[in-house]
């Protein structure tokens, strides 16, 4: 039952992935985007990352879907056609997916158990992290107290840049309202 679930929520984010390339409506782009998030939360939640699953909740489909749909009351609903050859960004991708490929070959092997990382750190998370913290979920307990500091800065981080964005949308707001009522006053006269 797992597997077929699993096939479900891939085949739909393949669908999805699909229009979002092909469309040209940026809102509904915005919203096939809030869905694929939603969808990519059903597939952690399947592969028992909970917690990463609410992140990618709120986030993807909440506060993104949001702030875009935000953007795109300042501009235009249609995207505007390319005004050069597609040949460009379809090489700089090429490349860059190459490059990735062949960074993945002086990797380990998917699953070895005697990887350097499953030798000494990870398992020293795993044995300790449930008498060290109390908390039952290892990850949770690598997040909140082994790297306390750590998850701090990233919300820091996190945080300032919310900030930032929504300063800069404030400002965008006013602007298209000024752009707006200027273009009224010409439509009237």
């Amino acid at each position: 039952m797992e597997t077929f679930i699993n096939m479900v929520l891939l085949t739909l984010l393949a669908v999805i992935t699909i229009g979002v390339v092909r469309l040209r409506n940026l809102f509904a782009v915005i919203i096939l985007g809030g869905i694929y998030s939603f969808l990519m939360a059903s597939v952690l939640i399947v592969l028992d990352a909970v917690d990463v699953a609410m992140t990618e909740a709120s986030v993807g489909a909440g506060i993104s879907t949001v702030l875009m749909l935000t953007v795109l009351y300042m501009t235009r609903v249609e995207e505007a056609k390319p005004v050069h050859s597609p040949m460009l960004p379809l090489f700089v991708a090429g490349v860059t997916g190459a490059v990735l490929v062949y960074g993945t070959w002086g990797l380990p092997a998917f699953g070895l158990a005697d990887t350097p990382l499953n030798n000494h750190v990870g398992m020293t998370y795993m044995d300790l992290s449930i008498p060290d913290t109390g908390i039952p979920n290892v990850v949770t307990s690598v997040l909140a107290s082994y790297r306390g500091f750590d998850t701090l800065g990233e919300t820091t981080v996190v945080f300032t840049a919310g900030i930032g964005v929504l300063l800069l949308l404030r400002r965008g707001v006013s602007v298209a309202r000024l752009r707006r009522k200027q273009q009224e006053e010409e439509s009237k006269s």
